[in-house]
């Protein structure tokens, strides 16, 4: 096996000149003697880690001045909880789009804090699963906010019209989209990310919130969850995970490094085409989504033999291309392509394709 691609949607893989960095660094940081894990999250060293890392993310995304930037505990299902603690005040109901798993998941968690809209906005015509354009969608005028999932990391399919609330607060789980292609932050009441596909490791999950919503948090938050508490203490009211926090820098130097989010969105269209591409050519691939509702993060397909998957996921390991198996929710098979994944990695993947159809297909 000489090259490994690891095709997980989480956790992901990360960039390997990152890992490299970091194995450098990792006994002694710095010269400090000690590993940067090792450090008080209050000491000098790791102030300058923590603000850079900052001041990187808000270059890559062009985050304005008048929203904070969190770096939370708890990952995305942490959110699920935070969002309507801190946004879904008594009397107000909420808005939540769903568009597959994941946004579903985070409806039914709303649903112990406050009420809760559900629109699903799905539909399958022709056997394909399409998305409502965003102005179909029966919107409350008066909704607390309206919650979104702009890509299904289960489900493949992603949304990239940003919707018009008219002034209703968005809120954005972008955990499998963020960095991944440029988006207007200034269009977000909210924006929240886990880490561990497109930032860094698990157990970090950034938060973007415009300053005006913050303090409206119901009573019964706790103080780890209440976005105003943690903007006001720099996302250090307890101690936070400072070696995801490091990670997470060297990720971001690592993006900007390559051009940031706009180039590395010319890459990522690339490798998405070039996959789907060839399974839309392929009798022995299938793929249930709509074209422009399709995913580039996450890309799932199916054996139109599912009897082959076993010997599929064998074979494909054996070649050094992991991770290949679908979400149990859905089934067959799923190429997670964020970021750090190189094209090589889907030019592999679609050669093992090709030659595990030329062996299996019936004459």
């Amino acid at each position: 096996m000489s090259q490994v691609f690891n095709f997980c949607a989480g956790p992901a893989m990360l960039p390997v000149e990152v890992m490299k960095k970091a194995q450098a660094e990792f006994v002694n940081w710095q010269d400090t003697g000690s590993s940067v894990m090792e450090l008080s999250h209050r000491s000098k060293e790791f102030l300058v880690v923590a603000a850079k890392a900052e001041a990187d993310l808000r270059d890559l995304m062009a985050i304005p001045e008048n929203y904070s930037v969190l770096f939370c505990h708890g990952g995305g299902r942490g959110q699920f909880s935070a969002v309507p603690l801190n946004f879904l005040p008594a009397g107000k109901s909420a808005d939540y789009i769903i568009s597959g798993s994941w946004s579903k998941l985070a409806a039914i968690e709303a649903e112990h804090y406050g009420q809760v809209n559900a629109i699903d906005v799905t539909d399958k015509v022709n056997g394909q699963i399409q998305v409502l354009p965003s102005e179909e969608w029966r919107l409350n005028p008066n909704a607390a906010f309206v919650h979104y999932c702009p890509n299904e990391t289960v489900d493949g399919i992603e949304i990239f019209d940003i919707p018009e609330t008219h002034g209703v607060p968005l809120v954005a789980d972008m955990s499998s989209t963020i960095l991944s292609r440029e988006i207007d932050v200034a269009k977000f009441g909210l924006i929240y990310a886990g880490a561990q596909k497109n930032i860094g490791p698990s157990g970090l999950t950034i938060v973007i919130v415009r300053n005006d919503l913050l303090g409206n948090a119901q009573l019964t938050t706790p103080a780890i969850m209440n976005y105003q508490v943690l903007a006001k203490s720099d996302s250090m009211y307890n101690t936070p995970p400072t070696y995801a926090w490091y990670l997470a820098g060297l990720v971001f130097e690592w993006l900007k490094e390559r051009g940031g989010v706009k180039e590395i969105s010319k890459i990522n269209k690339q490798k998405a085409e070039l996959l789907y591409g060839y399974i839309d050519e392929s009798a022995f691939y299938k793929n249930h989504i709509e074209a422009k509702y399709r995913s580039l993060m996450n890309v799932p397909f199916w054996l139109t033999d599912d009897s082959f998957n076993d010997e599929f996921l064998k074979q494909a390991e054996a070649q050094g291309l992991m991770a290949l198996q679908g979400h149990r929710m859905v089934g067959g098979m799923r190429a997670s392509i964020y970021n750090a994944m190189p094209l090589a990695g889907i030019t592999a993947l679609v050669a093992f394709m090709k030659e595990f159809s030329a062996k299996n297909s019936k004459s």
